[in-house]
């Protein structure tokens, strides 16, 4: 008899039924649920905003570990947000200035939560995967329904500028929102059976579909980039002829199919003509006088002058638009201290997750798709402002987990007998991790 039957016969030799569920059950049901609703963000706070807040304070109460390999995340972290909290002072609305801080206070814990929660047990990793991919496929769905006004105000809805945004308010943030999804699918289908490979394809088709009628110039070049980088980091580390000739011809497939679903969504004028206007490498606003790139080098200019920043929100005082770059922006509206932790903590988490990508562990996938998500989230920054995007904290989350558990694995090789502090589970089933 297991131990929850013996409580349950127990409880019922009593006169009373005493329902016992697994502390694990109910953090995997938790993290699949905040993950399920986090492309609902069309009102503030969102109900991703709340859950985590409820999370972080919950998990705190009952133990949330954070590991002193975490330590560069959470040192990083907080010089950005204390940068943000001394800007406020020679910010104009002091109002706006604190909310604004407040929010990105609020990503912060979520990437404490995402890496702590992931650490303690990595074997998570696949309630976020099944998760994202539920979230992924919901908001495209929405994107794709509310493009096409399937239904009464759907387009009204879904769609922003006659661009997808689903339950975003922005395309450009919908679009990149789909993407690790889409890698988690990309990597599947090259490493699974091809029975089960086709069912994946037309999800992936989906999300793909999802993320070109979002028209986002960044979300169409970071899935071209990071699905690329993904199918050669699986065919480099696949010492197997025979797979690598399979992937080659997977590759084929998912070629032929984005064909003939791109040459069917351009039949549509509608669709072709927001395309071939989206598809101009630069548009007048990125290289007028005072365009977007003409701005990142003067607010530079700017900065080296300002300690504290601009003020937050004061950059357009000076200039028609906002940053459009998350490195300037993070010395306007984080100051000095901010900008330099910002750029650091980048700096050092693609430094220690590239030592990663290709070492043979039971978590390969999600170092490959982690990775790859996050180094294009890393480059789009430099013409999109990202510090608020709430995915990109759970990739930042994700990405130290697996630098903490890779840690933790070896220093369970340097000291096989002893107890080590930074000891976690790392792992999971190769048939669930992909390998």
């Amino acid at each position: 008899m297991t131990h929850a039957a013996n409580h349950m016969d127990a409880g019922s030799r009593s006169g009373h039924w005493v329902l016992r569920i697994p502390l694990e059950a109910i953090v995997r049901l938790s993290l699949f649920l905040l993950i399920s609703v986090s492309g609902m963000v069309m009102v503030e706070p969102a109900p991703y905003d709340l859950m985590v807040l409820g999370l972080v304070g919950l998990y705190a109460f009952a133990g949330l570990e954070l590991r002193r390999s975490h330590t560069p995340l959470l040192l990083l972290l907080g010089m950005w947000i204390t940068g943000g909290i001394l800007t406020i002072t020679v910010s104009g609305d002091l109002g706006v200035a604190t909310r604004y801080i407040a929010i990105s206070t609020f990503l912060v814990l979520s990437a404490f939560l995402y890496a702590a929660l992931l650490t303690k047990e990595l074997n998570r990793m696949k309630t976020l995967e099944r998760a994202y991919i539920f979230a992924g496929l919901l908001s495209a769905c929405a994107g794709i329904v509310g493009y096409l006004d399937l239904f009464p105000n759907a387009y009204e809805l879904f769609t922003r500028y006659g661009r997808a945004k689903a339950a975003f308010k922005d395309p450009n943030v919908y679009g990149p929102f789909l993407l690790l999804p889409a890698l988690f699918l990309t990597y599947d289908i090259l490493t699974k059976p091809l029975k089960t490979s086709l069912f994946r394809l037309a999800l992936l088709m989906v999300l793909v579909l999802g993320i070109f009628l979002s028209f986002s110039r960044a979300a169409w070049g970071m899935l071209v980039l990071s699905g690329g980088m993904v199918f050669l980091l699986v065919f480099i580390n696949e010492p197997r002829k025979g797979r690598r000739t399979r992937m080659l011809g997977l590759l084929g497939l998912v070629f032929i199919a984005a064909v003939v679903l791109f040459a069917i969504a351009l039949s549509i004028d509608e669709i072709a003509n927001m395309f071939f206007e989206r598809a101009k490498l630069v548009h007048s606003y990125d290289s007028a006088r005072v365009g977007r790139f003409a701005r990142h080098i003067l607010g530079f200019e700017m900065v080296t002058e300002r300690p504290l920043g601009l003020g937050i929100g004061a950059f357009t005082d000076y200039f028609p638009e906002e940053e459009h770059n998350v490195y300037l922006k993070g010395f306007t509206t984080y100051g000095w201290l901010g900008g330099f932790a910002y750029v650091t903590l980048i700096g050092i988490t693609l430094w220690k997750a590239t030592a990663l990508i290709f070492q043979p562990r039971p978590y390969q996938k999600y170092v490959v798709c982690f990775y790859a998500a996050f180094l294009v989230h890393v480059l789009v920054g430099l013409i999109i402002d990202t510090n608020h995007w709430r995915h990109f904290f759970l990739l930042l989350g994700g990405m130290w987990s697996l630098i903490a558990t890779e840690a933790a694995l070896k220093a369970a090789w340097r000291f096989p007998l002893g107890s080590h502090g930074g000891k976690s589970s790392v792992l999971i089933k190769s048939s669930e991790a992909g390998n």
